[in-house]
């Protein structure tokens, strides 16, 4: 299982980080490793000052594919989820000065909780579809699936030119505006739509 991550897929995000907006989708990988296990904590690394979350649609892959044509692309997901892109950002800033890969501020252990997945059935239209994450019961991100600069099915297509896709990967599809930073003690909760779907403690 691969977790394939886009970067800058929405553009108050985007301005809020006073970053460029990409003409193609940004794209970086987190291992297996970066997924807690189940109903483990989030562990602060002893390497950051300042992680930040970063709340995201998920998708599961269901099949083997490469070279997708986008108007194919919704036959190879069947199930949504939630997680969080847990970013050393003081790492990452350090990295993007240089010129460097974003892996040791976006791919160590732990830095990928994800929620249980459901049919993405339960919902009627997935590019409208309402998200957020709560930081200790306040809601610090607020975003719609309408608001992506790529579409679900554009992403699965892009990314399939470069990596095969095969049952059990997982794409996160980029992050609203109103990432912050976490504190050791804080609780995170994720919801889609209204139902809620992943609380994860920081320790």
């Amino acid at each position: 299982m691969k977790i394939i991550c886009v970067g800058r897929n929405y553009v108050e995000h985007i301005q809020e980080l006073n970053n460029e907006k990409p003409e193609d989708p940004v794209i970086f990988l987190k291992p297996e490793t970066a997924v807690p296990l189940k109903n483990e904590p989030f562990f602060y690394p002893d390497f950051s000052q300042d992680v930040h979350y970063e709340v995201e649609i998920l998708v599961k892959i269901n099949r083997v594919g490469k070279n997708i044509d986008e108007k194919f692309a919704h036959k190879y997901y069947d199930e949504i989820g939630i997680g969080i892109d847990f970013t050393a950002r003081d790492v990452q800033s350090k990295l993007k000065a240089k010129g460097l890969p974003w892996e040791l501020a976006k791919s160590f252990n732990g830095s990928a909780p994800i929620s249980s997945f459901v049919s993405k059935t339960d919902y009627p239209d997935l590019q409208d579809l309402n998200f957020r994450l709560d930081l200790n019961g306040e809601t610090r991100q607020l975003g719609n699936t309408s608001l992506m600069l790529f579409k679900i099915d554009y992403l699965i297509s892009f990314v399939s030119r470069y990596f095969l896709l095969q049952q059990g990967d997982i794409l996160f599809t980029g992050t609203p505006k109103g990432v912050g930073a976490v504190q050791i003690g804080d609780r995170l909760t994720a919801f889609i739509e209204d139902k809620k779907m992943l609380e994860i403690d920081v320790k």
